[in-house]
């Protein structure tokens, strides 16, 4: 199995060489884990569908569905190893590229010099730098973790095996064939679908294995490397400061996810604490093995002796008699075994729900700091600079960024279910004119401010709830109890899904109160409210929202006690479903600013979290631009972006690629907030290019809106793609609609709308409406202006190079395949209307970038495309092949077939690197 032709004009020769390798390894596997034949049926449908395209059906048709299955693995397996492999040289590049020309945040040092910006500005953004990834549970990852563990092994070979050989000069080949032949015939004897439906703690476990990993590796790396570059600006950071952190909402998002219970988000706590613990006692043992100094040699500081004393007396029945007898003389391992004594009573103490006992156990992350400290403070002072330069600030950063519990939770909820707790309440109270579900938003937004300023319990001891209100309430109480066990850095945001009105974010906040989270008159807020604006409405009055709510003087006196930081998420992916791309993309953009403006106005600081999926429709894309083309003044060194789905594994299943992804978010990061403190151009050059947006948005909204609204679109979207199927992959924990939905369009999530439109390769969500938008841009006379926006401003070419790729993975012969043979003959005209859109939105897009074909400007992504394209196809016309007989069958479908279908779901989603 060939992946590259050997005619290929490209210059990835041991890329192609690495993949051709790996394919001709598999094929050995087919063969014999299964016989020549079904190698021999691999080639042979491969081969119709690049010359006979008109014969694969009839062949596909002949296959009993055992042979099927294995078809659709065969090529579902060779996308797996072609990515690790992708990703594996990726890695490389990166790593050549740091050698030849520095890192991302060695390039950003250079740019910051060059503008001569003073130390004290440089080391005022460094107190205030935190970037912030948020792990998510979003279902977006098919493949299994057994998958991607197998898939690691196989890069960790191929890069020792070229490790080997730069050293040596040669490689010992054939063992590692060898080796990558078993780890393929493991691959191949592993089911690539899940069992059952995985549970929050088990997506948990997910994100903790990227965590600890990141922990152990790249995390610490980039740490050092910004810390260096800091210094060498003169903004050396803080001592335990911490512009590196991970967040999670694993456990605590509850918006539409019943599973998601107050008991499920303290196991998920309790499990971080476990593995980050586990990580820190890691670190903790490299110490003990490094810092043999003695007494006798270099005298400690007698901080450190005393600490090292008082240890002693508190935890002599933990500590060993050996360890106080060999390391007598030897203070700092004494001071790392006591450290060592204390992360596992610690462990001992979450497991067991016991008290903090001070000097026993660590309370939290901090005080684990202030120990390694007091080590860090003795070798500085008694010749040991570079050590505690090096491996002590090393351990120390590390632990500033993951605490003991690994990242600190969000919690999310939806707003309604906010105020169905508060209308049981008031009702009982019988305190209002009419039912609370009644009041008008006016009328909410007056009485909630007003109850937020008093202090009385509106929920008695004991109140009696419904089930369901019972647990929204509940969970405020958990975080309480969290806070207490863990510390209040566990969880410090608040999460309101589908926020309209101030109300929307008073009502949690007066449930926090109750549970003790908030004490407005004395000033105190353990946690933030963060509200979530999700479709284009919301984003469009994003000023007016937060003017309201930053206005209230309850609601100010929150903020203040958090900082005078008020938080707001970014919904990338329901204001796409909902207005299509362009509007999408625009709205947060100006919703960005006139944020900025209200914070500016409130003397608050804006920290914004980007609500980002992995795909451009659900708002993905290169990292490191999209930071860079924010608004100038929204970034002030903080910063939140979700990820989730196959963009951690994409990201982080290879050391060297999350050291890169890490880095470039941070060097980004650094850069917005000193170097796009100001527009990069004129205000009425601005000013006319927002117009030109506006316009060219708003045609967009209609076009995609008039496809939206059509009728039968829902019957089409269903037909279409085997969207019905997503949950059967039992990817992730949370149903794909929203509760108390029909079956139309309106109630389903942003995922499995993407996912529907990227398994038919028609990825509407991508670029439907772009051409239409532009297009009358082009017709009222600013055809010129779109060209110099293009040329000249950052986030306007960021977004046209975003719907390129995606454009360059729309297929629409692929797509007629399906419609042809799936949709009934009355909704095909749709079709028609997606086609149409797809060719004007090619064409604007060609005369914005001058190129004559798609990717022109980047020909080897193009090759990639195409040459995946070849072996998509045959999953393509399998999937149409089974999806159609699956429907006929109804409840009598073979499991077989029903497992072959699933197959083809996950080698397209491994073939285009996206799910949802």
């Amino acid at each position: 199995m060939d992946y590259f032709d050997s005619s290929s004009g490209t210059d990835d020769k041991q890329l192609r060489r690495d993949i051709r390798r790996l394919g001709n390894l598999l094929g050995q596997a087919l063969v014999r884990q299964e016989g020549p034949h079904l190698l021999e049926l691999v080639e042979e449908v491969r081969g119709l569908v690049r010359h006979q395209p008109e014969a694969v059906a009839s062949r596909l048709a002949r296959l009993d569905v055992n042979e099927e299955v294995d078809l659709a693995r065969a090529f579902a397996t060779y996308f797996h190893l072609a990515n690790i492999t992708e990703q594996v040289h990726r890695a490389r590049d990166m790593r050549r590229s740091r050698a030849e020309n520095g890192g991302w945040l060695s390039q950003a040092r250079a740019e910051i010099i060059a503008e001569d910006i003073p130390a004290a500005q440089i080391a005022a953004a460094a107190d205030r730098l935190e970037v912030r990834p948020v792990f998510t549970a979003h279902p977006t990852e098919a493949a299994r973790r057994s998958i991607l563990v197998k898939l690691r092994n196989i890069a960790d070979l191929l890069d020792a095996e070229t490790a080997e050989r730069a050293v040596l000069g040669s490689a010992d080949v054939d063992a590692v064939n060898s080796r990558l032949a078993e780890i393929i015939d493991l691959l191949w004897q592993t089911d690539e679908l899940r069992v059952e439906k995985p549970e929050p703690t088990d997506e948990a476990r997910n994100a903790i294995y990227y965590l600890t990993d990141l922990y152990r590796d790249a995390a610490a790396r980039v740490l050092t490397d910004l810390n260096a570059t800091l210094t060498d600006l003169g903004g050396s950071p803080r001592p335990g400061s911490a512009p590196l952190k991970f967040g999670t909402w694993i456990g605590g998002d509850r918006d539409g996810n019943p599973f998601v219970t107050p008991e499920v988000t303290k196991q998920v706590l309790l499990m971080q604490h476990e593995h980050g613990i586990a990580a820190a006692e890691g670190a903790v043992a490299q110490l003990i093995n490094e810092l043999s100094v003695s007494q006798a040699v270099r005298p400690a500081s007698q901080e450190l002796l005393d600490s090292v004393a008082a240890d002693l007396e508190r935890l002599a029945s933990v500590i060993p008699a050996r360890y106080q007898r060999i390391h007598a003389e030897e203070p700092y391992r004494l001071k790392a075994r006591a450290i060592e004594a204390k992360l596992a009573n610690t462990r001992t103490r979450h497991a067991e729900g016991l008290p903090h006992r001070p000097g026993f156990d660590y309370a939290d992350g901090r005080e684990l700091q202030a120990d390694l400290q007091v080590m860090r403070d003795s070798l500085a002072r008694q010749r040991g600079q570079l050590a505690a330069k090096g491996v002590l600030d090393r351990v120390i950063r590390t632990v500033a960024a993951f605490g003991l519990q690994l990242a600190t939770m969000d919690v999310r909820e939806h707003s309604e279910a906010h105020h169905a707790v508060l209308a049981e309440l008031y009702d009982a109270t019988g305190e209002l004119p009419k039912p609370y579900a009644e009041l008008t938003a006016e009328e909410r937004d007056a009485l909630l401010s007003k109850e937020l300023s008093g202090q009385r319990p509106l929920a008695p001891v004991n109140v009696d709830l419904t089930d369901l209100n019972r647990k929204t309430f509940n969970v405020f109480h958990a975080i309480r109890d969290a806070q207490e066990q863990f510390g209040q850095s566990i969880v410090e945001s608040y999460i309101i899904s589908m926020t309209h009105e101030p109300a929307d974010v008073l009502a949690p906040a007066i449930l926090a109160r109750d549970a003790g989270l908030i004490d407005v008159a004395r000033g105190r807020a353990d946690i933030g409210f963060v509200p979530l604006l999700e479709e284009v409405e919301e984003l469009s009055n994003a000023d007016t929202l937060l003017d309201r709510l930053l206005s209230l003087p309850a609601y100010r006196a929150i903020v203040a006690a958090r900082g005078d930081v008020q938080e707001v998420m970014l919904g990338y992916s329901d204001s796409n479903k909902d207005a299509g791309i362009t509007a999408s993309q625009w709205n947060i953009q100006s919703a960005q600013r006139q944020l900025r403006d209200i914070a500016h106005k409130h003397g608050v600081r804006l920290r914004l979290f980007h609500g980002r999926g992995g795909t451009i429709g659900r708002g993905g894309g290169p990292t490191h631009e999209a930071i860079l083309a924010q608004p100038s003044g929204t970034l002030d060194g903080a910063i939140k972006i979700t990820e989730q789905g196959e963009v951690l594994s994409d990201k982080y299943t290879l050391p060297a690629l999350a050291r890169e992804n890490l880095e470039l978010t941070v060097a980004a990061s650094l850069k917005a907030t000193l170097l796009h403190t100001e527009p990069r151009h004129q205000p009425d050059v601005l000013n006319r290019w927002f117009e030109v947006m506006n316009q060219t948005s708003e045609a967009s909204k209609a076009a995609y809106r008039e496809l939206t609204g059509q009728p039968g679109l829902a019957e089409y979207f269903w037909a279409v793609s085997p969207t019905e199927l997503l949950g059967a992959l039992n990817i992730g924990s949370r149903p794909s609609k929203r509760p108390n939905t029909d079956a139309g369009l309106s109630g389903l999530r942003a995922i499995p709308w993407v996912f529907g439109w990227t398994q038919s390769r028609q990825i509407v969500p991508g670029w439907y409406g772009v051409g239409s938008g532009l297009a009358a841009a082009r017709a009222a006379g600013l055809g010129d202006q779109i060209a110099e926006m293009y040329e000249k401003w950052h986030f306007f070419r960021n977004f046209i190079s975003n719907v390129e790729m995606t454009l360059a993975k729309t297929d629409m012969s692929i797509a007629d395949q399906y419609v042809s043979t799936l949709v009934p003959a009355k909704l095909q005209p749709i079709f028609s209307t997606i086609k149409a859109e797809h060719e004007k939105t090619i064409a604007e897009v060609l005369a914005l970038t001058g190129g004559e074909k798609l990717l022109d400007a980047n020909p080897q992504l193009a090759r990639t495309l195409e040459v995946r394209d070849r072996y998509l196809a045959p999953l393509h016309h399998l999937q149409i092949s089974l999806l159609k007989r699956y429907r006929s069958e109804g409840e009598t479908v073979d499991p077989q077939l029903k497992r072959a279908l699933l197959i083809t779901v996950n080698g397209i989603a491994a073939g285009l690197r996206n799910t949802g």
